[in-house]
Order: C-alpha cells, then structure tokens, then sequence
C-alpha cells in the first residue's frame, strides 16, 4: 500500500501541488465574493472549506499510497458507482428544477454521484486498458469497453444530465485512444456517429423525443438562432454571463466590489456561484485576472500530461490522462459556456463552484496522479 522505497521523493512535483493550492485558494476568494455574507453565503463556505480540508486529507493520503493498490479494488469501485447512481431513482435522490443528480447526506449536505462517477471510470477503465493492453483492438476487448462505460452513463443521462453524459464519453474516448486503439477502430467509430447523429436529429423533431428532450433541444437551437427565442430567457443567463466579463475590462471591479454598475451585486447573474462563476471572474478580476486563471488550469492539466509520459506504466499514464481530461474538458465547457461560445449546459468550474462533490473529486483525481509522479520511469529523476 505505501510503497516508499519506490519513490523519489526528491521530484516531488511541486509545480503541480502549487497549482492546485493557487486554485484552491483563488477558488475560494473568488466563491466568497459571490455568495456574499448572509446566512445561505455563510453556509455555503462552510461546506466548501469542508470540502477543501477533506480533499486535501485525501490528496495527501493518495499521494503517499500506491496507486497499484487501488487498482485492486477496481470492480468494488466500478459497483459502488453504480450503486450511487441508482440510489438517486429512490427516494434518497433530491429533485431540483426537475433533475434528480444529488444524494443527500447529513452534515455534508448534497453529493452529487456522477461527480464520483468519472473518478470512478478513470480508476476502472485505466485497470481495464491496463490489463488488456495486448489485446486491445480485439473486438471482446473493445465491446466489453463499451458496455461497462455504457451502464453508468445510461444512468446520468436518466437524472437528466446531458452535460455530464457528454463529459463521460469524451473522458472515456480520451482513455481509450491513449490506450493505443487503432486507426481503424477510431474510424469505425467516427462512422457510427454518422446514423447516431441522424437518428438523434429526427428524434428531436417528433413531439415527444425519446432521447433529447424537448428543453435540451431549444437550448441547442437558442444558441444557433437567439433572435428566435429571445422571449423564451433561453439565452438570458449567458447573455448576462458576456456583460458581466465585458463590463470588468482590463483590471476588473475588484473581488467583493458591490457597486451600482455591478452586474453581481446587481442580481442580474443566475447561478453564479456554480455554473456562471467564471462570470464574477471575468468581472472583478477583468481581463488579466481572467487570463491567469486560464493560465493555472492549463498549467494543470499540461502537467497531469506531463507526468503521463513518464509514468512507469499503461496504468499510471491513463490515470493522469484520465485527470487531465477531467479538468481540462470541465474548464473548456464551463469557460465557453460562460462567454457565450458553447451552448447553455450545466457544467461546474473546478475549484470555484460551490459543491463539495467537484472538489473532492479533482482532488481525489490529483492525489493518484501525484502518487505517479513519484513513480516516474528510471532516467527520469533529473528531468524536474
């Protein structure tokens, strides 16, 4: 379990732990500024230091442990995913604005399972890669892939989540190209969007769509052709999100700023203490602000990449791919979401959404691949 003959600690990538520090602490300000000090303001960093002192306990546990022995237990975790996400079609899920994607526990609150999900695929699949590595591009190793990620992902797109649904399978085409899938296995599948898409386009057309609803639909649309739904407040929230970073200019408002030409103070942001965070951001913070944000998640996911070409082995070089996607496709979505780029979708900004569930997460996710930057491959320990 704790293997410390086999580490140097000396390469302690201290480049990525100052990353995600920064961003816990940015993360924080930026979180305090936009719930404010009331009592719900209050509450919600309470949870979110909660969140931040429990992933650290566990960033710092996985950084000590073998990541070979959580490998172990990769059907365990695979079940009790799935275990997590069928506790929210009971009465333990909590329904909100009609979508049941949280658990509710005493003291933490609300746990949201697809959060968990996705560290529980990156532990499972690259097992899965791992140990099929010789066979990868045989057809049972290739449909087996397919059928255990489609079970949970079946399951969040059933909350709905279509968001988080999207974010798997890219996490999961992430893990299983850097697997070495051939070519051809890629093509076929590049092909098979093709019928997908067309059925998914009819679906969507028919007065009752089996797959997209209806609201998922003119979501998509209202980005395309704003002018047609303009009535509908479809695009509102974004519309507010761009103003809110136009209006903080080069240097920002300030953090905490509750001026009159606040869009913030103002209550003209929706959820902008989860999905439109970056708004306050872009904000308070402005332009440069804003760019040294990006500049830290980049950093971060360039180095979950970095240590995953000089992991020891197939294993260590998908968890860390596995934890770059995470981020990375998180911060794209979220970001672009934001500044009106991407279609409106519910997708959290790690570190600065409140949510406990995100944060361990991405901390739970950083502490594996800290663990192999300790393993990194002999002829490696003086590259720093």
């Amino acid at each position: 379990m704790f293997a410390f003959k086999k580490y140097k600690v000396k390469i302690i990538n201290l480049a990525l732990l100052f990353c995600t520090i920064a961003l816990c602490i940015l993360g924080y300000m930026v979180l305090s500024s936009a719930v404010g000090t009331d009592d719900y303001g209050l509450e919600t960093l309470r949870k979110q230091l909660i969140g931040m002192a429990v992933g650290g306990a566990f960033l710092i546990f996985l950084t000590l442990t073998d990541y070979h022995f959580w490998m172990k237990f990769h059907w365990i975790v695979y079940f009790f995913c799935l275990l997590m996400l069928a506790l929210l079609f009971t009465s333990m899920g909590v329904n909100v604005k009609g979508a049941t994607r949280w658990l509710e526990f005493p003291g933490l609150g609300r746990l949201q399972p697809s959060e968990f999900a996705k560290v529980g695929m990156i532990l499972f699949f690259s097992w899965f890669f791992h140990k099929n590595q010789e066979h990868i591009n045989r057809f049972s190793t290739v449909a087996s892939a397919i059928f255990f990620m489609l079970v949970p992902l079946v399951m969040i797109f059933l909350e709905p989540d279509l968001s988080t649904s999207l974010t798997f399978i890219m996490i999961f085409l992430a893990l299983i190209y850097v697997a070495g899938l051939s070519y051809k296995w890629i093509g076929a599948m590049a092909l098979s969007f093709l019928p997908i898409g067309g059925f998914l386009l009819w679906d969507s057309m028919r007065e009752q769509p089996l797959i997209l609803k209806r609201y998922m639909m003119n979501r998509i649309l209202s980005f395309f052709n704003p002018a047609e739904y303009s009535d509908s407040g479809l695009t509102s929230q974004q519309d507010r999100s761009v103003m809110a970073i136009a209006s903080g200019r080069l240097e920002g408002k300030g953090l905490f700023n509750t001026g009159i030409d606040s869009v913030k103070a103002g209550n003209f942001l929706s959820e902008e203490n989860s999905d439109f965070i970056f708004a306050v951001v872009g904000e308070e913070l402005g332009f440069w602000g804003s760019i040294a944000v990006i500049a830290l998640f980049a950093a971060l996911v360039f180095l979950c990449f970095r240590v995953a070409a000089k992991a020891p082995d197939k294993a260590g070089r998908l968890l860390c791919v596995g934890t770059g996607s995470f981020i990375g496709l998180q911060v794209f979505i979220n970001i672009g979401v934001t500044s009106g780029i991407l279609p409106n979708t519910g997708v959290v900004l790690p570190f600065f959404s409140h949510g406990i569930s995100s944060l361990l997460c991405v901390l739970i996710c950083l502490g594996l691949v800290m663990n192999v930057s300790l393993q990194r491959r002999e002829g490696d320990a003086s590259d720093r």
